[in-house]
């Protein structure tokens, strides 16, 4: 079955394009937000949550200070990812997340506030 494809943006007040890309792109920054703990080797990153859920995924595409484009490993579609991107917009010295994921059509609500869940976890340990 075909996944829809979401993208998500989100306005941050960050002051740094430093901690915001560490916050998306290490495995540190990703353990304050993302998942209980990251565990790298620089191409394969190894996401856990509380004591039994893990998930691998590869890191596809990296641009420094712009995104990350992961894709699970046990997805059926080569084709999806996840990536999370980050902009800046001059007007009004905002940084802008986005994040671009792929659900299953009965799923594309859960897979949203999941994603709200997760960026307002960013913003408070961030202090965005």
């Amino acid at each position: 079955m075909k996944k829809e494809k979401i993208h998500l943006e989100y306005l941050l007040n960050a002051t740094s394009k430093s901690i915001l890309w560490a916050a998306i792109s290490t495995p540190t920054g990703l353990e304050d937000w993302f998942a209980d703990r990251v565990v790298s080797d620089d191409k394969n990153v190894e996401f856990h949550w509380g004591k039994t859920e893990q998930r691998s995924a590869e890191i596809i595409a990296i641009r420094s200070f712009s995104f990350i484009r992961f894709r699970w490993l046990d997805d059926e579609n080569e084709r999806d990812y996840f990536e999370i991107k980050m902009g800046y917009n001059e007007l009004t010295s905002d940084y802008v997340l986005e994040i671009t994921d792929f659900a299953d059509a009965d799923e594309v609500i859960d897979m949203r506030e999941l994603w709200e869940s997760q960026v307002a976890k960013l913003r408070r340990t961030c202090g965005f």
